[in-house]
């Protein structure tokens, strides 16, 4: 590849279960082509954020946000640098900023769809794809408002060695809950033991997996990031009035036909809820979040990690990590070092 070209990342074809490797194709694009005009800057991306919606976009169904079209750049969040801004603009070169660049190494991008990010105390860039984005914002209006956790209740979280869960524990543990966690490897629930300071983490592989999780008593609140027969499983643990916070399912994303649940009559008996939410319906009340993250991040009582993939072309490869299990923390793809950008 040349320096006048750049790669972007389409899709090629809908995948009907896992990803396949032509579920995507690369495309060079010339950069000349690439000119802001009013309203819009030049974004180099230095790193693309991995979650397993992007599963859900990929299907051509009704849900939250439109689906990929075929042969469009594949849709995901990103950190960059501006390089180019039109006249009259808000940016200038060498801002940091975080955006929906999609997989692609340059982008031309509206204004308003940019956020200008700062460091502050403890705060470092890639938490603008973690513990200041998506994730951490999904994790505290999940918690607080639809699970509306309180002091000395029981959380239960699955998936919590992923981004979002991993910041539900330690959100949970700062209001004063119980947390237990569930995970895919005796590593992950041992980090989550000792780093993230949970009362209990659950291997679900473990032939033990059931009974271990019985032992835990009931639960308050299920802060639920799989779905399936872990689900099925937490609807037998419900404290009268317990909450179910439905964040994702991802153990039927590739699923033609996810699995349905069968213990949902618990929900009449223990006069439960079981809801569903999406974090942009938040927009309105962002920054109370990310000033209560900030504050964690700060003293270090918030603590956060990544799995880190480098080179575009690896996007593809790693967004399956997501449903085998096979990253730990915040899975995000570095595109390039860049210009140094200001904060």
């Amino acid at each position: 590849m040349s320096s006048s070209q750049y790669k972007r990342i389409v899709l090629n074809e809908r995948p009907v279960g896992n990803i396949e490797p032509n579920t995507f194709r690369t495309e060079l694009h010339s950069l000349s082509d690439l000119k802001p005009s009013k309203g819009q800057v030049l974004i180099q991306v230095l790193w693309l954020s991995l979650d397993p919606a992007m599963r859900g976009y990929l299907r051509d169904a009704r849900s939250y946000l439109p689906p990929v079209q075929i042969g469009e750049t594949m849709r995901g969040l990103g950190i960059g640098t501006v390089l180019e801004a039109a006249p009259g603009s808000a940016f200038k070169p060498g801002d940091a900023v975080s955006g929906p660049f999609g997989w692609t190494e340059f982008a031309v991008m509206k204004e308003k769809d940019l956020e200008p990010l700062k460091l502050g105390p403890g705060i470092q860039v890639l938490d603008y794809l973690n513990t200041l984005g998506s994730s951490g914002l999904t994790a505290y209006f999940g918690l607080k408002d639809v699970g509306k956790i309180k002091a000395g209740e029981t959380l239960l979280v699955s998936g919590a060695a992923g981004s979002v869960g991993a910041i539900v524990c330690q959100l949970g543990k700062k209001l004063g809950a119980k947390v237990y966690a569930i995970a895919g490897t005796p590593d992950k629930c041992e980090w989550l033991e000792k780093e993230l300071g949970v009362v209990k983490a659950f291997n679900y592989k473990s032939p033990t997996f059931a009974k271990d999780l019985r032992a835990m008593g009931y639960l308050d609140v299920f802060f639920d990031n799989v779905g399936g027969e872990i689900l099925d499983l937490a609807l037998t643990r419900l404290n009268q009035g317990a909450r179910i916070v439905m964040c994702g399912a991802i153990s039927g994303y590739n699923d033609a036909k996810p699995r349905g649940i069968q213990n949902y009559m618990t929900l009449i008996g223990q006069r439960a809820s079981l809801q569903g939410f999406i974090v942009f319906d938040y927009k309105d009340r962002y920054p109370e979040a990310i000033a209560e993250i900030s504050k964690g991040l700060a003293d270090g009582s918030i603590k956060r990690k990544f799995h880190i993939v480098e080179g575009i072309d690896q996007a593809p490869v790693a967004l399956p990590m997501l449903f085998s299990g096979g990253n730990t923390g915040k899975l995000v793809v570095k595109i390039s070092d860049g210009p140094k950008a200001k904060f």
